[in-house]
């Protein structure tokens, strides 16, 4: 089952996406995991939800829009199919994995820092030199984050 964040629910059933998280406070709307919905129930839920509150609307609908809106929304969901085949898009969850995996690894650089230069600061006494030490220690580890391509290529290599 493909499941799909809230924004790409709100654009499937023409809402804002605040309508969608009122939706599921409500309960009228299931996530399957945080933030996270299968389109197809979501659709049917919602559905039912719109039935409920107007029974008589289900003999009003203009079933040329109906069509219309459900082609464009199959037509975006397969643009977005590609995107993420071509990776121009990425997954929540691919997005969660690099960006937590680079900050448990740039804090385990950070921890380092003090084992690593205190057996060479104890040694010295000139405070320009030692200030010189901390920051290229601590530049070395922030030119860590700045390297995006890198990071994104390391997280990317796990998954292949």
């Amino acid at each position: 089952m493909k499941l799909y964040t809230s924004a790409a629910v709100a654009r499937y059933l023409d809402m804002t996406e605040r309508n969608v998280r009122t939706l599921r406070d409500k309960g009228i709307l299931t996530e399957y995991k945080p933030g996270l919905y299968d389109l197809q129930t979501a659709t049917k839920q919602y559905i039912n939800f719109l039935r409920q509150k107007n029974p008589e609307a289900e003999e009003k609908v203009d079933y040329n829009t109906e069509r219309a809106k459900l082609v464009r929304a199959k037509r975006e969901n397969q643009e977005l199919e590609l995107q993420l085949r071509k990776n121009e898009l990425h997954t929540t969850e691919d997005i969660e994995k690099i960006v937590t995996d680079t900050l448990v690894n740039f804090r385990t650089r950070l921890l380092a820092i003090p084992a690593k230069l205190s057996p060479i600061l104890a040694k010295k006494k000139d405070q320009t030199e030692i200030f010189k030490l901390m920051k290229a220690a601590i530049d070395e580890t922030l030119e860590e984050l700045s390297d995006f391509d890198r990071i994104t290529k390391e997280g990317g290599e796990d998954e292949g």
